[in-house]
């Protein structure tokens, strides 16, 4: 009868240890729950909560480097429309954003990746603010007109609306250095712009002709964009490079001042009262995103 007892003792004490443990394990379950739905409440409120009170921030968006559809690497910059376009989206559906700021440093690039640009910004439903600081030349001039207000520093350089086509006839270089290159081709044109030849008459008036329809177009988006008569722009364009003061005097852009006056006046477009936040958007942009001043 004693072992018994002993043995029914032990199992009492074993229960009640299991019990705890599975106390203590629903405990740890309904602990990992609830921390699960702290964040996902968090995650939903604050958009309610922005939406309620409205946008208290304005985003920067950097568009550095060339403008191309490459990586950018540790030699070389290359500001990416895929990723400036996301970035923009991300920008419109965040209710505590009210407006954009293109923080713009770039002497451009591909025409077809700027026009991109300047379709997503044209597409905006936020304010956006182009801001040049040392250079927003050519595609990213043609970026920069795209938005409502385009500020520059009195040094920048910018402008130059104008289409370039380089070319390299290294076929005196080959000879001598005893290389013959020969190519066969299926169509006449299809050595156009090969290094080992020159271009004929033929071949100089094709291209030639699609660089003015290629100019006449760029023109007439900056012309569109910047509510300029066509005219007029061609009167300034040529390629010419402007300083910042230049071109306020030329109309290209609205207003001179950096960066912080670039951010004011977008804050203020978008009515978002003082004490605003700024955030500098990147790639990797999360929910709480990345603050600064």
């Amino acid at each position: 009868m004693r072992i018994n007892c002993n043995i029914l003792f032990l199992f009492l004490i074993y229960g009640e240890m299991m019990d705890k443990k599975t106390k203590y394990f629903g405990l740890g379950i309904l602990g990992g729950i609830g921390i699960i739905a702290i964040f996902i409440a968090i995650l939903i409120f604050i958009p309610i909560v922005s939406m309620i009170a409205g946008p208290s921030a304005v985003a920067v968006i950097p568009v550095a480097g060339e403008i191309g559809y490459g990586a950018s690497s540790e030699n070389m910059t290359v500001a990416n429309p895929d990723i400036i376009n996301a970035l923009i989206d991300r920008a419109n559906t965040d209710p505590s954003i009210g407006a954009i700021v293109l923080d713009i440093n770039s002497p451009g690039g591909s025409p077809v990746a700027s026009e991109e640009v300047l379709s997503k910004i044209n597409s905006s439903q936020k304010p956006v603010i182009a801001w040049i600081s040392d250079t927003g030349t050519s595609g990213a001039y043609l970026i920069a007109a795209g938005a409502d207000e385009i500020v520059a520093s009195p040094s920048s350089w910018t402008g130059s609306i104008g289409v370039i086509l380089t070319l390299a006839d290294l076929s005196e270089y080959y000879k001598k250095q005893g290389i013959d290159i020969y190519s066969l081709t299926g169509g006449k044109y299809k050595a156009i712009g090969a290094d080992y030849k020159n271009l004929t008459s033929e071949e100089r008036q094709m291209l030639q002709t699609m660089i003015d329809e290629e100019y006449a177009h760029f023109i007439g988006l900056v012309a569109k964009n910047r509510n300029l008569t066509i005219d007029y722009v061609e009167s300034i364009a040529e390629g010419k490079i402007y300083t910042g003061q230049q071109a306020l005097d030329f109309k290209l852009i609205d207003k001179l001042g950096g960066k912080e006056y670039a951010i004011e006046l977008a804050a203020n477009k978008s009515g978002i009262g003082p004490g605003y936040q700024v955030i500098t958007m990147s790639p990797d942009y999360g929910p709480l995103g990345e603050l600064g001043i």
